[in-house]
């Protein structure tokens, strides 16, 4: 952060704020952006609850098979953009608009829909739902594990859409299914058929 960033908003300093814009870009999705950036600097530890739907939307997607997403976005796609763990969820922030058609997508492709074969659960939030995000400072000492592994940057980040990430999650199930316990065992790849 620049010298004149810092005269600019004082306050916000070192760890709270890495990087200026991108928590302008984040609080540009509250009412008041000014007001939550002052509240983020007098609160830097506090986790952030922010609306969806007009500057993101949010996929949130069990850890492990969150991860896996991520490995195929990053390995043979475009990346990702902001990404954040808490809990046990892997929070992808996506483009607006992401959650519905994502979803629809979802229900298209009957995802989760065989009891036979259970699909790890992608929960989509967009216009209307609340986002609870880890703070943008480091969390304390012995506090949750909540943090983000790609933290907003600029005052525009790159956010994946619906189909990235549904090719992204496929992907990620091909995966998941693709290297079987036993090594002997014939395993057919059927995620080709139609």
């Amino acid at each position: 952060m620049t010298s004149s960033a810092q005269q600019e908003r004082p306050g916000i300093t070192g760890e709270a704020v890495r990087d200026l814009g991108g928590a302008r870009w984040l609080a540009g999705a509250t009412p008041d952006p000014e007001t939550t950036l002052r509240t983020w600097a007098a609160r830097p530890h506090a986790p952030l609850r922010l609306p969806c739907g007009t500057v993101f939307d949010l996929v949130s997607a069990p850890l492990l098979f969150g991860r896996r997403m991520v490995e195929r976005l990053w390995a043979e796609g475009p990346g990702c953009g902001p990404l954040a763990e808490r809990g046990d969820r892997l929070l992808l922030l996506a483009a607006p608009g992401t959650a519905d058609r994502l979803a629809a997508l979802l229900r298209w492709e009957q995802w989760g829909g065989s009891p036979r074969h259970p699909l790890p659960p992608l929960l989509c939030h967009g216009r209307g739902d609340l986002a609870s995000l880890p703070p943008l400072e480091r969390p304390l000492p012995g506090a949750t594990r909540d943090r983000w592994l790609v933290a907003p940057k600029g005052p525009r980040p790159w956010l994946p859409g619906p189909e990235v990430l549904l090719w992204a999650a496929r992907t990620g199930v091909r995966i998941s299914i693709s290297h079987p316990a036993d090594q002997g065992a014939n395993v057919y790849d059927v995620s080709r058929r139609r």
